[in-house]
């Protein structure tokens, strides 16, 4: 099969034949239709992912296609079954999992970076019958591409941590893949939505996908603003890029117990340790969560808003290319280029 091969941090990937995936008692194999292009992949490609031990490494985490092989010992998909690839795969035993937070599984295995990823036209899947979700006739798989990473970490992020509710404010604070899926989500819960950065035109694509406001926090204090606007402070506040600036300013934005909501992985050293204003959340009572990918047990109620129409993932996608482009899509966004969200749809 063809593929995108990491050989070394930093370095282009390269495409190349590579050996077909082997099939395994609980795996299935998938002919992959679409993978997004998630900044999880730079970061991994840039070394930040200690989950990445060993070369060679095919990242890629989020992606759509038709089951082609399945395990003896699968019993919930077939060969043609259309399939999306949750990014967090969980070993369903564990506390966690039977709790019902498969997100955050005491033995937490990620695709693309602890086993071989989606930058390629097929993947293995391991223990499939759990870590696997049935894609509805209905839903194209370019809309699926972004539901194993971006948009299912912001539905979890701003639905169930944030706990957003129809009327209340909700500042998000980048407005990459995962900053404009969650504009797109809460805005479809009934929140008015403040979109922040430092690009006009993402911004301009923001209000596109359901933002009532914008702020260039380049040129404004974003704070002061985001307090104008909503009279007093958001009730809810994300931030989806993970750097100092935007996780501090997105907390300086709420009002008196207000709700910040961390999704964005940070790229700083010693685990991301960033400064808060600690007297501030003191004194207001604002709450600090973290949020990290989804469980299954939400990805119904989520397929369901895709199929009604409530949600639409495929708006983000602004760019499609091919394997063979991979290198540039990556030097884009290590530049912070382009808008909305790039998806592989030719292997």
């Amino acid at each position: 099969m063809r593929a995108a091969v990491l050989e070394g941090f930093n370095q282009p990937l390269i495409v190349k034949e590579v050996d077909d995936p082997t099939l395994t008692p609980d795996g299935v194999i998938i002919k992959l239709e679409a993978t997004g292009l998630c900044r999880s992949d730079w970061h991994g490609w840039a070394g930040h992912m200690s989950a990445i031990q060993s070369f060679p490494r095919i990242l890629g985490h989020e992606m759509s296609g038709i089951v082609e092989e399945v395990g003896k010992n699968i019993r919930n998909f077939k060969k043609g079954d259309r399939v999306l690839v949750p990014f967090n795969h969980s070993d369903g035993i564990c506390p966690h999992c039977v709790a019902g937070h498969h997100n955050i599984c005491d033995n937490l295995s990620l695709v693309g970076f602890h086993f071989n990823g989606g930058f390629a036209s097929h993947i293995h899947i391991p223990e499939a019958d759990r870590n696997l979700v049935r894609l509805p006739d209905n839903i194209d798989f370019l809309d699926a591409s972004a539901m194993g990473c971006r948009f299912m970490t912001a539905y979890h992020g701003i639905i169930t941590q944030g706990n957003v509710r129809p009327g209340e404010w909700v500042a998000v604070y980048g407005t990459g893949g995962v900053g404009l899926s969650a504009i797109q989500i809460a805005a479809a819960a009934g929140a008015n939505v403040i979109a922040v950065d430092i690009a006009d035109e993402k911004l301009e694509f923001a209000k596109e996908v359901g933002a009532v406001a914008v702020i260039n926090s380049k040129k404004e204090k974003a704070p002061q603003i985001v307090r104008e606007v909503t009279k007093g402070g958001a009730n809810l506040s994300i931030d989806a890029l993970g750097i100092q600036e935007t996780c501090l300013n997105s907390v300086l934005s709420l009002k008196k117990r207000g709700r910040h909501v961390q999704i964005g992985l940070s790229s700083t050293p010693n685990g991301g340790l960033l400064q808060l204003p600690i007297n501030f959340i003191l004194a207001t009572e604002v709450q600090i969560i973290g949020s990290v990918g989804m469980p299954l047990p939400e990805y119904p109620a989520m397929l369901q808003m895709v199929e009604n129409g409530r949600l639409s993932p495929g708006k983000l996608v602004t760019k499609k290319i091919s394997l063979d482009e991979i290198n540039i899509a990556l030097e884009d966004m290590n530049n912070y280029a382009g808008v909305g969200v790039t998806v592989i749809n030719q292997f």
